[in-house]
Protein backbone atom coordinates (compact mmCIF):
# COMPACT_ATOMS: atom_id res chain seq x y z
CA UNK A 1 0.00 0.00 0.00
CA UNK A 2 2.85 2.15 0.81
CA UNK A 3 4.52 1.09 -2.62
CA UNK A 4 1.43 2.27 -4.06
CA UNK A 5 1.08 5.75 -2.59
CA UNK A 6 5.12 6.80 -3.31
CA UNK A 7 4.26 5.56 -7.09
CA UNK A 8 1.41 7.82 -7.07
CA UNK A 9 3.23 10.64 -6.17
CA UNK A 10 6.01 10.18 -8.30
CA UNK A 11 3.32 10.42 -10.84
CA UNK A 12 1.10 13.40 -9.67
CA UNK A 13 4.65 15.52 -9.43
CA UNK A 14 5.57 14.34 -12.91
CA UNK A 15 2.66 15.81 -13.84
CA UNK A 16 2.87 18.71 -12.76
CA UNK A 17 6.45 19.26 -13.89
CA UNK A 18 5.13 18.19 -17.47
CA UNK A 19 2.54 20.43 -17.03
CA UNK A 20 4.75 23.96 -16.30
CA UNK A 21 6.56 22.80 -19.13
CA UNK A 22 4.30 23.05 -21.41
CA UNK A 23 2.26 25.91 -20.19
CA UNK A 24 6.10 27.73 -20.34
CA UNK A 25 6.29 26.72 -23.54
CA UNK A 26 2.88 27.78 -25.33
CA UNK A 27 2.89 31.03 -23.63
CA UNK A 28 3.52 33.66 -26.20
CA UNK A 29 6.40 36.05 -26.14
CA UNK A 30 4.97 39.66 -25.99
CA UNK A 31 5.35 41.65 -29.22
CA UNK A 32 7.87 43.91 -29.43
CA UNK A 33 6.50 46.60 -30.95
CA UNK A 34 9.33 48.70 -31.79
CA UNK A 35 10.27 46.03 -33.99
CA UNK A 36 6.72 46.14 -35.72
CA UNK A 37 6.05 48.69 -38.82
CA UNK A 38 2.65 49.42 -39.33
CA UNK A 39 1.26 50.13 -42.70
CA UNK A 40 -1.89 51.25 -43.36
CA UNK A 41 -3.50 50.90 -46.89
CA UNK A 42 -6.45 50.47 -48.71
CA UNK A 43 -6.25 47.21 -50.72
CA UNK A 44 -8.38 47.70 -53.93
CA UNK A 45 -6.05 49.57 -55.96
CA UNK A 46 -4.45 46.69 -57.89
CA UNK A 47 -1.93 46.53 -59.09
CA UNK A 48 -0.40 48.26 -55.76
CA UNK A 49 -2.25 47.03 -53.41
CA UNK A 50 -4.94 44.22 -53.37
CA UNK A 51 -5.88 40.49 -51.85
CA UNK A 52 -4.92 37.48 -54.00
CA UNK A 53 -5.02 34.29 -51.75
CA UNK A 54 -6.29 35.85 -49.20
CA UNK A 55 -2.93 37.44 -48.59
CA UNK A 56 -2.17 41.07 -49.19
CA UNK A 57 -0.12 41.56 -53.13
CA UNK A 58 0.90 44.27 -55.25
CA UNK A 59 3.64 46.84 -55.43
CA UNK A 60 3.15 48.79 -52.14
CA UNK A 61 3.54 45.48 -50.35
CA UNK A 62 6.42 44.19 -52.08
CA UNK A 63 8.01 47.82 -51.63
CA UNK A 64 6.89 48.01 -47.86
CA UNK A 65 8.26 44.78 -46.83
CA UNK A 66 11.78 45.55 -48.44
CA UNK A 67 11.59 49.02 -46.73
CA UNK A 68 10.58 46.96 -43.31
CA UNK A 69 13.67 44.81 -44.22
CA UNK A 70 15.60 47.10 -44.10
CA UNK A 71 14.80 48.10 -41.10
CA UNK A 72 14.89 45.37 -38.81
CA UNK A 73 11.49 45.43 -38.57
CA UNK A 74 8.60 43.40 -39.57
CA UNK A 75 5.31 44.56 -41.45
CA UNK A 76 1.96 44.91 -40.61
CA UNK A 77 -0.56 45.90 -42.93
CA UNK A 78 -4.02 47.46 -41.81
CA UNK A 79 -6.56 47.14 -44.16
CA UNK A 80 -8.73 50.93 -44.16
CA UNK A 81 -10.97 53.51 -46.25
CA UNK A 82 -8.31 55.20 -48.10
CA UNK A 83 -10.03 58.01 -46.54
CA UNK A 84 -8.98 56.92 -43.06
CA UNK A 85 -5.44 56.66 -44.08
CA UNK A 86 -3.91 60.50 -43.34
CA UNK A 87 -6.05 60.79 -40.25
CA UNK A 88 -4.49 57.27 -38.66
CA UNK A 89 -1.00 58.39 -39.53
CA UNK A 90 -1.15 61.93 -37.95
CA UNK A 91 -3.15 60.35 -34.97
CA UNK A 92 -0.09 57.69 -34.90
CA UNK A 93 -2.48 55.21 -35.00
CA UNK A 94 -0.34 54.08 -38.02
CA UNK A 95 3.16 54.47 -38.67
CA UNK A 96 2.86 55.09 -42.73
CA UNK A 97 0.43 55.32 -45.42
CA UNK A 98 1.02 53.67 -48.45
CA UNK A 99 -1.66 52.82 -50.95
CA UNK A 100 -0.85 54.87 -54.48
CA UNK A 101 -0.50 57.88 -52.84
CA UNK A 102 0.18 60.75 -54.43
CA UNK A 103 2.00 64.08 -52.59
CA UNK A 104 -0.54 67.30 -52.45
CA UNK A 105 -0.60 70.59 -50.57
CA UNK A 106 -3.25 69.37 -48.86
CA UNK A 107 -2.12 66.25 -47.25
CA UNK A 108 0.93 67.88 -46.33
CA UNK A 109 -0.85 70.26 -43.93
CA UNK A 110 -1.19 66.58 -42.17
CA UNK A 111 1.22 64.83 -42.79
CA UNK A 112 4.99 64.85 -44.42
CA UNK A 113 5.59 62.33 -47.50
CA UNK A 114 8.78 60.23 -48.23
CA UNK A 115 11.05 60.58 -51.25
CA UNK A 116 8.75 59.54 -54.46
CA UNK A 117 9.05 55.37 -55.52
CA UNK A 118 6.97 55.31 -58.48
CA UNK A 119 4.73 57.67 -60.90
CA UNK A 120 1.20 57.48 -61.81
CA UNK A 121 -1.12 58.69 -64.41
CA UNK A 122 -4.88 59.36 -63.96
CA UNK A 123 -6.72 58.04 -66.56
CA UNK A 124 -10.31 58.37 -67.92
CA UNK A 125 -12.35 54.98 -68.20
CA UNK A 126 -15.77 55.32 -70.60
CA UNK A 127 -18.00 52.45 -72.19
CA UNK A 128 -16.72 51.19 -75.27
CA UNK A 129 -19.34 52.81 -77.34
CA UNK A 130 -19.11 56.00 -76.09
CA UNK A 131 -19.29 59.27 -77.67
CA UNK A 132 -16.26 60.57 -76.06
CA UNK A 133 -12.91 60.50 -77.94
CA UNK A 134 -11.03 62.00 -74.94
CA UNK A 135 -12.01 63.96 -71.87
CA UNK A 136 -11.59 67.47 -73.40
CA UNK A 137 -14.99 66.41 -75.15
CA UNK A 138 -16.32 66.76 -71.42
CA UNK A 139 -16.29 70.49 -71.83
CA UNK A 140 -18.79 72.97 -73.60
CA UNK A 141 -15.17 74.97 -75.25
CA UNK A 142 -12.29 76.72 -73.86
CA UNK A 143 -10.95 80.33 -73.12
CA UNK A 144 -8.23 82.27 -74.45
CA UNK A 145 -6.29 80.51 -72.40
CA UNK A 146 -7.00 77.14 -73.74
CA UNK A 147 -8.74 76.08 -70.29
CA UNK A 148 -12.00 75.26 -70.40
CA UNK A 149 -14.66 77.20 -70.07
CA UNK A 150 -17.56 74.79 -68.76
CA UNK A 151 -18.63 71.58 -68.53
CA UNK A 152 -21.63 69.83 -70.76
CA UNK A 153 -24.73 68.73 -69.51
CA UNK A 154 -25.26 65.64 -68.20
CA UNK A 155 -21.46 65.04 -67.67
CA UNK A 156 -21.01 62.68 -64.46
CA UNK A 157 -17.54 61.95 -63.10
CA UNK A 158 -17.72 58.98 -60.75
CA UNK A 159 -14.28 58.76 -58.18
CA UNK A 160 -12.99 56.68 -55.32
CA UNK A 161 -13.56 59.09 -52.44
CA UNK A 162 -10.38 61.19 -51.61
CA UNK A 163 -8.38 60.11 -53.99
CA UNK A 164 -6.24 62.72 -56.31
CA UNK A 165 -8.72 61.78 -59.37
CA UNK A 166 -11.59 63.04 -56.30
CA UNK A 167 -9.64 66.21 -55.69
CA UNK A 168 -8.85 67.28 -59.50
CA UNK A 169 -12.37 66.18 -60.93
CA UNK A 170 -14.30 68.11 -58.18
CA UNK A 171 -12.38 71.25 -59.03
CA UNK A 172 -13.56 74.06 -61.21
CA UNK A 173 -13.81 73.86 -64.95
CA UNK A 174 -11.17 76.50 -65.38
CA UNK A 175 -8.64 74.48 -63.57
CA UNK A 176 -9.72 71.52 -65.62
CA UNK A 177 -11.95 70.49 -63.12
CA UNK A 178 -16.05 69.23 -63.19
CA UNK A 179 -17.21 71.37 -60.27
CA UNK A 180 -18.31 69.93 -57.54
CA UNK A 181 -21.97 69.11 -58.45
CA UNK A 182 -20.68 66.71 -61.67
CA UNK A 183 -18.83 64.39 -59.20
CA UNK A 184 -19.69 61.49 -57.58
CA UNK A 185 -18.09 59.97 -55.07
CA UNK A 186 -17.74 56.30 -54.34
CA UNK A 187 -16.15 54.04 -51.31
CA UNK A 188 -13.64 52.17 -53.72
CA UNK A 189 -12.42 52.46 -57.48
CA UNK A 190 -14.54 48.82 -58.28
CA UNK A 191 -17.48 50.86 -57.17
CA UNK A 192 -17.38 53.73 -59.07
CA UNK A 193 -16.74 51.50 -62.30
CA UNK A 194 -20.21 49.52 -61.35
CA UNK A 195 -21.50 52.90 -61.23
CA UNK A 196 -20.36 53.55 -64.61
CA UNK A 197 -21.49 49.55 -66.18
CA UNK A 198 -25.09 51.07 -64.83
CA UNK A 199 -25.07 54.24 -66.61
CA UNK A 200 -24.86 56.39 -63.36
CA UNK A 201 -21.60 58.55 -64.84
CA UNK A 202 -20.25 59.54 -67.93
CA UNK A 203 -16.53 58.15 -66.59
CA UNK A 204 -14.44 57.56 -64.09
CA UNK A 205 -11.12 58.73 -63.56
CA UNK A 206 -8.83 56.78 -61.85
CA UNK A 207 -4.58 55.65 -61.84
CA UNK A 208 -3.80 54.54 -64.80
CA UNK A 209 -2.80 51.01 -63.53
CA UNK A 210 -5.94 50.15 -61.41
CA UNK A 211 -7.71 51.89 -64.44
CA UNK A 212 -6.28 48.68 -66.80
CA UNK A 213 -6.88 45.66 -64.65
CA UNK A 214 -10.57 47.50 -64.41
CA UNK A 215 -11.04 47.24 -67.75
CA UNK A 216 -9.53 44.12 -68.18
CA UNK A 217 -12.01 42.50 -65.85
CA UNK A 218 -15.26 44.06 -67.31
CA UNK A 219 -16.21 43.84 -70.57
CA UNK A 220 -17.35 46.94 -72.92
CA UNK A 221 -15.32 49.47 -71.04
CA UNK A 222 -12.07 51.03 -72.24
CA UNK A 223 -9.54 53.84 -71.56
CA UNK A 224 -9.47 57.18 -73.35
CA UNK A 225 -6.78 58.33 -74.99
CA UNK A 226 -4.39 60.97 -73.19
CA UNK A 227 -3.28 61.54 -69.21
CA UNK A 228 -5.88 63.34 -67.02
CA UNK A 229 -2.91 64.26 -64.86
CA UNK A 230 0.51 63.03 -63.95
CA UNK A 231 1.62 62.39 -60.28
CA UNK A 232 4.39 61.09 -58.12
CA UNK A 233 3.58 58.62 -55.38
CA UNK A 234 5.04 58.69 -52.30
CA UNK A 235 4.77 57.39 -49.00
CA UNK A 236 2.82 59.16 -45.66
CA UNK A 237 4.18 59.21 -42.02
CA UNK A 238 3.75 62.05 -38.67
CA UNK A 239 4.89 65.02 -39.05
CA UNK A 240 6.80 64.59 -36.01
CA UNK A 241 8.08 61.25 -36.84
CA UNK A 242 10.90 62.76 -38.27
CA UNK A 243 13.23 59.49 -37.55
CA UNK A 244 10.96 56.95 -39.52
CA UNK A 245 10.91 59.18 -42.53
CA UNK A 246 14.86 59.60 -42.90
CA UNK A 247 14.64 55.55 -42.03
CA UNK A 248 12.61 55.44 -44.94
CA UNK A 249 13.97 57.87 -47.30
CA UNK A 250 17.46 56.22 -46.94
CA UNK A 251 15.69 52.57 -47.46
CA UNK A 252 13.93 53.84 -50.29
CA UNK A 253 17.81 55.48 -51.69
CA UNK A 254 19.02 51.99 -51.20
CA UNK A 255 16.12 50.09 -52.73
CA UNK A 256 16.47 52.12 -55.90
CA UNK A 257 19.81 52.38 -56.47
CA UNK A 258 19.79 48.33 -56.18
CA UNK A 259 17.14 47.77 -58.64
CA UNK A 260 14.78 46.14 -56.45
CA UNK A 261 12.04 49.14 -56.76
CA UNK A 262 12.49 48.85 -60.52
CA UNK A 263 12.62 44.69 -60.26
CA UNK A 264 9.13 45.14 -58.01
CA UNK A 265 7.09 47.33 -60.64
CA UNK A 266 8.38 45.13 -63.54
CA UNK A 267 7.27 42.26 -62.10
CA UNK A 268 3.09 43.93 -61.83
CA UNK A 269 3.71 46.49 -64.54
CA UNK A 270 5.07 44.69 -67.61
CA UNK A 271 7.50 47.50 -70.06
Amino acid sequence: MKKSVKILSIVLALVIVIGCFAACGGKEEPKDESKVLVMATNATFPPYEYVEGGEFVGIDVEIAKAIANKLGMTLEIKDVDFGAIIGGVQSGKFDMGMAGMTVTDERLESVNFSTSYATGIQSVIVLADSEYTSFEDFYTGFDADENPAGVKEGIKIGVQQDTTGDIYSSDVPAKWGFGEDNVIRYKTGADAVQALKSGKVTAVIIDNEPAKSFVAANDGLKILDGEYANEDYAICVAKENTELLESINKALAELQADGTIDKIIKKYIPA
